[in-house]
């Protein structure tokens, strides 16, 4: 009867474990959200204004495009925006996020080229 006691209740602690990090997880995608996706966009305007040629006129239509392109997942605002150096990898490190940057990259890959 012990035993069974002792798997259940490590079986709970394993499901709330499992919570947090979910929470998480989800805490750091609303994040990606709040507060880098502004910034990317700004960045890519930028860049595609200061790319502007007769061979690239990054008119409203492409601009368009790109950022429609860039934010449409998390995956790739974060990919954008370490790209860009908005944020860097120690970042990612010192707020405890590069556990979660790695599995949004993996439940993501599929959107990223």
């Amino acid at each position: 009867m012990q035993i069974i006691a002792i798997l259940a209740l490590a079986a709970l602690m394993w499901l709330i474990w499992q919570l947090i990090k979910a929470k998480r997880f989800t805490r750091f995608k609303k994040k990606i959200e709040d507060e880098l996706k502004d910034k990317v966009i700004a960045s890519i305007k930028e860049e595609l204004n200061e790319s502007r040629s007769s061979t690239f006129p990054n008119n409203e239509c492409h601009q368009t495009a790109t950022l429609f392109y860039w934010c449409q997942y998390k995956s790739r605002i974060l990919h954008a925006a370490l790209q860009r150096e908005i944020i860097t990898e120690q970042w990612l490190k010192d707020s405890g996020n590069l556990r979660n940057a790695q599995h949004l990259f993996h439940v993501e890959r599929k959107y990223l080229h």
